[in-house]
């Protein structure tokens, strides 16, 4: 779809083949994942590569923040990150990033002017604590001082008895009073996340006790200056976008993103570009494309390199959607589906389940894209053998627990499998 958000002026012009090798070395997908034990230096590097991890609960296949981490360094130890996210001094950090994500101590002091802003941009139901449940935050904040880390039902179980649980009906939630304070906290910046349990629950505690000292004696930039900075960010990590690909990276306005990047273009950051089928756009100035790429590997829908639908849908010929709200018989592709990049194409969506009960990875659907199946169900089922021994699953199996599975590369990636 055509877009006009570079500013009029003289362009590079690029074509569509040149902007996906761009967009993929710049994600750091543009070649084969290294070989040998995987560092926590390894996994700080992809971190500052992409400069935000988005973190969601749904677990079918993995931990939404571990994927990017597989998908450029293969079968790494997940411990990594939770000491990375759990211990002091802390490396990763959670804040509303493009979502709830992981960033590192320096972005998460960028997004101070998010926090100070919360009446504008949180949603109403962390919004209007501080009107409905004043003295609960006073409370709460005294309890994180006194026994922080906590979760949310930790914290419940202590104030329950004057707290209840109450329904809410946004996003078809319902959460604690409790739980509504300590996001608020949260939202604001009055709290952080200590990390994660084995339930996948956030441990609550004040920010100072959270973030590395040298990080807490920073100043935090203003608005436009800090903008600036994830504007660049985002712009480094994607090579090349539209406007709108470089806002929603860490879900920015459009009109201060186009500011930033204005302003970066006559610092000489980015410049602007023309690509060929998709329109004006800009790109990084250190980003460069590749003569070929080797990349062999599974993307999350939670990967930077799709979070963009539109993006993906110039980029690579894909119309892709998570299904996950998608009642059953309605989904095109299934449940939890994941691309699967081979060299600088996505030649398949597969629908992937971890059966940890029997120990295999399933397949639950597995779709070729472009109609190119040539090579494509071998070079799948090396990637599927893998991920599931990532995972520590002894199998993979082309069929749900009835003996079922979807899909015009469901077949031919069973007998490559059984080869």
């Amino acid at each position: 779809m055509p877009v006009t958000d570079a500013p009029a002026r003289a362009v590079a012009h690029l074509t569509m083949a040149q902007a996906r090798r761009i967009a993929l070395r710049a994600a750091g997908l543009d070649r084969a994942r290294p070989d040998g034990p995987v560092t926590a230096r390894d996994v700080g590097t992809v971190v500052d590569r992409l400069g935000v991890v988005q973190i969601d609960s749904v677990n079918v296949f993995a931990r939404a923040h571990l994927m990017p981490l597989y998908a450029r360094l293969g079968a790494f130890d997940a411990g990594l990150v939770d000491r990375a996210a759990n211990r002091a001094p802390r490396r990763l950090v959670e804040s509303w990033a493009h979502m709830a994500s992981f960033v590192t101590p320096e972005t998460y002091r960028l997004l101070g002017w998010r926090r100070q802003s919360y009446l504008r941009d949180a949603w109403g139901m962390v919004r209007d604590v501080p009107l409905q449940h004043a003295p609960v935050v006073d409370d709460i904040r005294a309890l994180l001082a006194d026994a922080g880390p906590l979760t949310a039902e930790q914290v419940h179980a202590r104030l329950g008895h004057e707290r209840p649980q109450r329904p809410d009906d946004q996003w078809g939630w319902n959460w604690t009073v409790s739980k509504r304070v300590l996001e608020y906290l949260f939202f604001t910046g009055q709290a952080a996340s200590a990390g994660r349990n084995g339930a996948f629950e956030r441990r609550y505690d004040l920010v100072e006790r959270v973030l590395p000292r040298a990080v807490l004696g920073l100043p935090e930039p203003d608005e436009r200056d800090a903008v600036r900075e994830l504007v660049a960010t985002s712009i480094r990590a994607l090579g090349v976008g539209t406007l709108r690909c470089v806002a929603d990276y860490f879900r920015l306005r459009q009109a201060p993103t186009a500011l930033a990047l204005a302003e970066l273009a006559e610092e000489g950051v980015v410049e602007p570009v023309v690509v060929d089928g998709w329109g004006t756009g800009w790109r990084h100035v250190g980003a460069t494309a590749p003569r070929t790429t080797s990349a062999r590997t599974l993307l999350s829908p939670f990967d930077p390199l799709v979070w963009e639908r539109t993006r993906v849908e110039a980029l690579f010929g894909l119309r892709y959607r998570i299904e996950i709200y998608t009642p059953a018989a309605k989904r095109t592709w299934g449940y939890y589906v994941l691309p699967f990049l081979l060299g600088d194409r996505v030649v398949a969506l597969v629908d992937l389940k971890a059966d940890r009960q029997d120990g295999v990875l399933r397949v639950l659907a597995a779709h070729p894209v472009g109609g190119a199946v040539a090579g494509v169900p071998a070079e799948l089922a090396a990637e599927l053998r893998v991920a599931a021994g990532w995972l520590g699953l002894s199998d993979v199996v082309v069929a749900d627990r009835d003996g079922n599975a979807r899909g015009e590369l469901a077949g031919p990636l069973a007998t490559a499998l059984g080869a």
